[in-house]
């Protein structure tokens, strides 16, 4: 004897329903997945746009217990100024110095040599950071 099947059994093999469901939730995933991206990719470029001063520390010397010469380079845009922060450490690692240096010369690249006073001999100096803006916007 031989039974003939007519169709699948109920409830065994999923719901067409089910199918239409998941294919929906896969593309609303899709869909904000691609839309994520692009709030991270547009975050990122607007970010290293708005980086307008780019700045590096070339030599510096701790010339005395209480100075220290920074020799600085720093690219921006020639009409572009900006603050650069300095800072010394002794060798137990506190602060002994911090200076804030303007960038105001009317060129794309500016090297400087600036000295920073300190309260006790330095063992280094750093470039905190650079921060500018156009020179029509204040």
């Amino acid at each position: 004897m031989t039974a003939v099947r007519e169709g699948l059994p109920d409830g065994r093999y999923g719901r067409s329903a089910d199918q239409r469901a998941d294919r929906k939730l896969k593309i609303i995933g899709a869909v904000l997945g691609v839309a994520l991206l692009g709030v991270v990719g547009w975050l990122g470029v607007s970010y290293i746009s708005g980086q307008d001063l780019s700045g590096r520390i070339i030599t510096w010397d701790a010339v005395s217990d209480h100075e220290v010469k920074v020799h600085l380079e720093v690219v921006k845009g020639a009409d572009d100024t900006g603050v650069c922060t300095l800072r010394s450490q002794a060798t137990d690692g506190s602060e002994v110095g911090r200076k804030d240096v303007t960038i105001d010369q009317r060129t794309g690249q500016v090297d400087t040599e600036v000295t920073v006073r300190t309260t006790k001999r330095a063992t280094n100096a750093i470039l905190v950071g650079c921060t500018g803006s156009a020179a029509g916007t204040g």
